[in-house]
């Protein structure tokens, strides 16, 4: 079987993908600008706007960012605006599938590699990338502690109530599964039907990815490009991104729900 040709997107073979007309791209466009607008690329925009202001107060190593924090002083207030918070995140998930669903190219889900087909396929590449991004993960951050580039960071501020913890691994799949589905899937989608090569999509989704965590510092902006450079380029070889929510779940909930059980007992976030 010959190989796909040099100038086309790999991605663009496995999704099915096709030419548009002008009207179509120009629709595309403005589409991709207004989902990014009401989630990824938003939080982007206030992520750089964030770095500016911590970066104008005080050296980033002296700071701290604080993630999964209480939203209510009280217990069962604090939950509801938990879920709710998690279940809003997730709306401009169900938009993308929407949108794709409006569009000739078949199940969405299927396109996207967004379902349970291949579970132990998706399981295995998504826990050996959980391993391999989490020891990256942890390397970039301390390098980055080491050298001032990044702020100390609390991944579970939340009070300890009895459902903490579960409400930790609900945020860890919130966001597992709104950036790996937007970022990923959605962007490149979009992307290769305007014309987008593979490695152009792959580096536009990375430096996407690494936008919206600007507000942890400098070096967790360079460990998420990385982190997009690798699944960017696993998504575009087997065109699935649940091995990358899975991954991306593992690598939240280790982080999230380690701290919580054991964040100050061993002195972490220092």
């Amino acid at each position: 079987m010959s190989s796909p040709a040099p100038d086309k997107p790999l991605i663009t073979k496995q999704l099915g993908l096709h030419g548009t007309d002008a009207r179509t791209r120009r629709g595309l466009k403005i589409e991709l600008l207004i989902v990014l607008g009401l989630s990824l690329g938003k939080s982007g925009i206030y992520s750089i706007v964030n770095l500016v202001d911590k970066m104008s107060r005080a050296p980033l190593g002296s700071q701290t960012t604080s993630l999964n924090n209480s939203l209510n002083q009280r217990q069962y207030f604090d939950l509801t605006y938990q879920l709710l918070d998690i279940f809003f995140a997730l709306v401009p998930v169900m938009l993308v599938f929407y949108l794709l669903w409006r569009l000739p190219g078949g199940n969405p889900f299927v396109r996207l590699g967004f379902d349970a087909k291949r579970p132990f396929r998706d399981l295995g590449w998504g826990a050996g990338l959980f391993l391999i991004m989490g020891l990256g993960t942890l390397g970039v951050y301390a390098l980055g502690r080491a050298l001032g580039l990044t702020t100390i960071i609390v991944p579970a501020a939340l009070d300890e109530y009895w459902w903490t913890i579960p409400v930790l691994v609900f945020s860890a799949i919130r966001h597992s599964i709104l950036e790996e589905v937007i970022v990923v899937g959605y962007f490149f989608e979009r992307l290769g039907r305007l014309g987008w090569g593979t490695w152009q999509m792959i580096c536009a989704s990375a430096v996407l990815r690494g936008s919206y965590h600007l507000y942890q510092g400098i070096g967790p902006f360079i460990g998420n490009v990385a982190m997009g450079v690798v699944f960017g380029w696993v998504y575009a070889k087997k065109g699935r991104v649940m091995p990358l929510v899975i991954a991306h779940a593992f690598l939240d909930i280790a982080g999230f729900v380690g701290y919580a059980l054991l964040g100050s007992a061993i002195g972490l976030g220092t």
